[in-house]
């Protein structure tokens, strides 16, 4: 049987230093690199991910957490299949301004489903002794955990951040409307 290609752009964005770049680094090649450089504008890696049914290449751009690239966001997410809003365990500021980062990114988007893939994540979970961002900031901001779906997760250790990934894909199939048997 042969399976069905699937392509898929991910979105993913928060403030600088949360540790956007160095998740997806994680993701796409299982290893950890802390020395990576400030994402300028944005940066696009690939994924590829065989399952029973799928070939899926996931797009994953990695947008830059600095103001002065806030202005470019709306144009990048433009054909978003869904989006990671990433904030830092250690930095109770970091989920502040999800408010300011999920207008810019609706305003590229176009769309206002509620049930368009999204979750929040929460990087830095191997700091877990440093933790400043408590339950009651990720419950209050926006209603995050009841809103959106909320992981955290290590790039450092690989905790969480397959199956933060395979949530997000299974969230594209089902927005998508993906068929389950490729006959």
């Amino acid at each position: 049987m042969e399976k069905l290609k699937l392509a898929f752009k991910l979105c993913v964005f928060g403030d600088s230093g949360v540790g956007k770049s160095t998740l997806i680094n994680r993701y796409v090649t299982a290893k950890f690199d802390q020395d990576l450089k400030s994402t300028l504008g944005a940066a696009i890696l690939m994924k590829f991910i065989e399952t029973e049914k799928y070939r899926i290449t996931l797009q994953i751009w990695d947008f830059a957490g600095e103001s002065r690239f806030n202005s470019l966001l709306p144009s990048y997410v433009q054909g978003s299949s869904a989006a990671i809003f990433m904030c830092d365990i250690t930095n109770r500021d970091s989920i502040t301004n999800i408010d300011k980062w999920l207008l810019s990114f609706n305003e590229g988007l176009n769309n206002q489903d509620p049930k368009f893939p999204f979750i929040v994540v929460g990087g830095k979970l191997d700091l877990e002794n440093q933790r400043s961002l408590s339950w009651e900031d990720i419950g209050t901001t926006l209603t995050v955990r009841e809103k959106y779906n909320y992981i955290e997760c290590s790039s450092k250790t690989g905790e969480n951040v397959d199956l933060l990934f395979q949530t997000i894909v299974d969230k594209m199939l089902v927005y998508g409307n993906i068929p389950t048997s490729t006959s």
